[in-house]
């Protein structure tokens, strides 16, 4: 074989890659999901790679994957080829649901301070420390749902890690993670329409 068959050899596996990419991301805008699962499967390892470094924790870094691509699916009408590839557009997605989870246990450790305040005696009484946040914030916890209230419970007042939770429930540990994440954000979200109001 000539210098030159192997050039077109080379150009003819270009042009199929090329059609085989266009016809992948005509599938997934129409809404295939096979063309899904196959991006999945190519994908979601990178994805769970460059989250697992950024993160440092295999269950959020399992948690950015599921979401990515839950945005990704969502999202799909609003992809066009021709400003990205197709794997561009979701590691920025990917990128932004790292970000987001950065910002989220930004909030956790926010909260859990005022939480470790609420539970301190000394606390209490010491100046500086606004006793009506401090009521605020046990009330928000009885608004949680039995389930997340006795995980919040078992997280702030006994002060046990995830995993004793997770042992101690008899739950997964994605799931005792997610109860905690989404009972911060919610009890979040409500204490700032509380203190707008005031």
């Amino acid at each position: 074989m000539t210098e030159m068959d192997e050039a077109r050899g080379d150009m003819v596996d270009d042009t199929d890659e090329a059609e085989a990419e266009a016809r992948l991301n005509e599938r997934f805008i129409a809404g295939d999901e096979t063309a899904l699962a196959e991006i999945y499967r190519r994908w979601s390892p990178v994805v769970f790679t460059l989250a697992l470094r950024s993160l440092g924790d295999r269950g959020d870094a399992e948690d950015v994957t599921q979401r990515t691509f839950v945005s990704v699916w969502s999202s799909r009408t609003g992809y066009d080829p021709a400003k990205a590839r197709l794997s561009t557009w979701l590691i920025t997605i990917a990128r932004r649901r790292i970000a987001d989870t950065h910002e989220a246990r930004r909030k956790v450790r926010e909260l859990q301070e005022q939480m470790e305040r609420m539970t301190d005696p000394s606390a209490a009484i010491a100046p500086g420390v606004d006793l009506s946040e401090t009521l605020l914030v046990a009330n928000e916890m009885q608004q949680l749902a039995p389930k997340a209230r006795e995980i919040m419970r078992l997280a702030f007042y006994d002060d046990l890690t995830h995993d004793e939770i997770a042992r101690r429930l008899d739950m997964p540990l994605g799931t005792v993670k997610s109860h905690i994440r989404r009972s911060l954000s919610r009890m979040r979200a409500r204490l700032e329409v509380v203190d707008v109001a005031h």
